[in-house]
């Protein structure tokens, strides 16, 4: 892990909703400066209103983003890191949750999370290391999820492959760039409510959005190279997770 600095200036994806949203007023109370992209222009304006309402002395710029249309992530990227004059934090955030079980007539909804949620983190990573390169400095958050432990059941199957893919991701990218003052973090969230699981009923251990959005902003300003959230119960579920066997494992998706 490369040297503690101040993340002033704060790239967040999947803005407009959810963990985005919920990390954006987190971190606009820490007082930073922020980058905000989502598809949703209209919740980005009034997230933005919100923030700088409450927070007049932070900087708040708002971009259209959606993180499937690759060229659009780098430009968008590099128009919001010359706007903040040169960003310092990364989270690649946005994502979907909308998998359906393999074989049941929806491959059309699983390719469209696996390509969100990987191809376009890949693209967020990309863009961000483009950047984060050259100035030997920087920090990239990659968003997983503790699905991502094991294989998952009906709906999760897809959703679970995708989050496990951008965890070796991170992973790799860590590995790349150990020695140099590049830090990458890759956040596990446990049950978090939140728009992308907002009618699933049964969920172990959920916490709400706000909880659950203080204890990621926490955790991603601590810079781990992994961090499982909120700690508790995650970390230990999610090493008990590793070794159970699938039939147990499979109870959690509800």
């Amino acid at each position: 892990m490369g040297t503690r600095a101040i993340r002033q200036s704060i790239l967040i994806t999947g803005a407009s909703s959810g963990l985005g949203r919920g990390m954006a007023r987190e971190f606009a109370a820490r007082g930073r400066n922020l980058a905000l992209a989502a598809r949703r222009t209209d919740r980005l304006e009034e997230l933005r209103s919100e923030l700088l309402a409450a927070h007049p002395q932070i900087t708040v710029a708002i971009r259209k983003l959606d993180v499937d249309v690759h060229d659009q992530v780098f430009s968008v990227f590099r128009e919001l890191d010359e706007e903040l004059g040169g960003l310092d934090r990364v989270i690649v955030n946005a994502g979907l949750g909308k998998g359906q079980p393999l074989g049941t007539g929806y491959f059309r909804a699983n390719v469209q999370t696996a390509r969100t949620n990987f191809l376009g983190a890949l693209a967020q990573s990309e863009a961000a290391l483009e950047l984060f390169r050259p100035r030997n400095a920087g920090h990239v958050v990659l968003i997983s999820s503790v699905s991502a432990m094991r294989g998952m059941p009906r709906n999760l199957t897809t959703y679970a492959a995708s989050k496990a893919g951008v965890a070796t991701l991170g992973e790799g990218m860590r590995a790349d760039l150990a020695k140099t003052g590049i830090d990458v973090s890759t956040i596990f969230p446990g049950f978090i409510r939140s728009e992308i699981n907002e009618k699933v009923k049964k969920v172990p251990f959920i916490v709400d959005t706000e909880t659950g959005c203080r204890a990621l902003a926490a955790a991603i300003e601590k810079e781990p190279n992994k961090a499982y959230v909120p700690a508790w119960p995650w970390l230990p579920v999610s090493m008990a997770m590793k070794v159970l066997p699938l039939s147990v494992v499979s109870k959690m998706a509800g």
